[in-house]
C-alpha cells in the first residue's frame, strides 16, 4: 500500500491536491481525526487492488495534539508513508480567504493574520518532517497538477523547491518577489535594430542575434553553475520557493531570450520544479495601442 498524508496551511491547496490525487487513483479521505489515522491505514494495508493507494488529509481542524505520536505509530507498525505539505505566503493565503469570504478555522470571528500565525506554529512539526513541500503561492492549478503527477505518477525526484524563472523590464520596476536578480543589459539591445524591434525573445530572430555574441553563452554557463551551487543549499535551509529574475530595459528581448535559455537548461534536472514567466513582454505593445 502507498500512503500519502496531505496536510499544510489552510488556503494553500490541500483540498485541491486531494482531488487531484483522487484522479490519479488514490482513495482519498479528508478531515480524518489524527487519532484514527493508524487504524484507518491498517484497514488498507496489504491490499493489492484498487484500494492499494491511500491519501489522508488532515489539518488544524482534525486535532494535531497527538500527530507526532500518530506518525511514529505508523512507522512502528511497518506502514510506510509520505507527507505532502502544501504551503503559501501569508499575503497569498489572506487574499484567498478574502476572495472566498471564508473564515480561518482557528479564528472564526478574528483576523485571518492571527489564524495564520497560530497555524504555522501548530504545523511546524509536520512541515519539518514533510517528504514534499510545495509552495502554491505562484502556481497555477495546472502547474500544481503537473507537479503532483511528476511525484506520484511518474516517480520523479523532488527537491522540495519550486523555481520561477522570471523575465522583466527595468523600466517597469524590479519584481518585488525576486530572490535573485540578474541584469542582462550588458548585451546589445535588439530594440535599436529595425528588423528586430517588433520581435520578442521568444522568436528565432532574437535568439540567433543574441547567440551571435559569446557573452550570452558565457553568462548562461556561469548562471547555471551558480544556481547549481545555490539551489541545494537553499533546500537544506528549508527554502521551498525561489524566484530568479532576469531583466533588460523593456523586458521584451534580451531578458526573455536568456530566461528561456536558462529555463531549458534547468528543466532537464528531474529533481527541480520549475516554471517560466515573462512579466513585461507585451507591455510595449499595449502602450502603443
Amino acid at each position: 500500500m502507498k500512503l500519502v498524508i496531505v496536510t499544510g496551511m489552510s488556503g494553500a491547496g490541500k483540498s485541491t491536491s486531494l482531488k487531484m490525487l483522487e484522479d490519479m487513483g488514490y482513495f482519498c479521505i479528508d478531515n480524518l481525526p489524527v487519532f484514527l489515522m493508524e487504524k484507518f491505514a491498517e484497514l488498507f494495508a496489504g491490499r493489492d487492488d484498487e484500494f492499494n493507494k491511500l491519501a489522508i488529509g488532515f489539518d488544524v481542524r482534525t486535532g494535531l495534539k497527538d500527530v507526532k505520536k500518530a506518525l511514529e505509530s505508523l512507522q512502528n507498525s511497518g506502514i510506510d508513508h509520505e507527507i505532502l505539505y502544501l504551503d503559501a505566503s501569508d499575503d497569498v493565503i489572506i487574499k484567498r480567504f478574502k476572495e472566498t469570504r471564508r473564515a480561518h478555522p482557528l479564528v472564526i470571528d478574528g483576523r485571518v493574520e492571527d489564524g495564520i500565525e497560530q497555524e504555522r506554529k501548530l504545523l511546524g512539526y509536520l512541515k519539518k518532517n514533510a517528504t514534499y513541500i510545495i509552495d502554491t503561492s505562484q502556481l497555477l492549478t495546472r502547474e500544481l497538477k503537473s507537479k503532483l503527477e511528476d511525484i506520484f505518477l511518474n516517480n520523479k525526484n523532488f527537491g522540495n523547491i519550486y523555481i520561477t524563472i522570471l523575465s522583466f523590464g527595468y523600466k517597469y520596476g524590479i519584481p518585488h518577489d525576486a530572490d535573485l536578480v540578474f541584469d542582462v543589459r550588458f548585451l546589445p539591445n535588439p530594440y535599436y535594430i529595425d528588423e528586430l524591434k517588433s520581435h520578442t525573445g521568444n522568436d528565432k530572430e532574437i535568439r540567433d542575434f543574441l547567440n551571435g555574441f559569446p557573452e550570452s553563452e558565457i553568462f548562461l554557463d556561469k548562471l547555471e553553475d551558480m544556481l547549481g551551487f545555490l539551489i541545494p543549499n537553499y533546500i537544506t535551509e528549508g527554502k521551498n520557493q525561489l524566484v530568479v529574475a532576469i531583466g533588460c530595459t523593456g523586458g521584451k528581448h534580451r531578458s526573455v531570450m536568456l530566461a528561456n535559455s536558462i529555463y531549458e537548461r534547468l528543466k532537464k534536472k528531474d529533481d527541480l520544479g520549475i516554471r517560466i514567466e515573462h512579466r513585461d513582454i507585451e507591455k510595449d505593445a499595449k502602450r502603443g495601442k
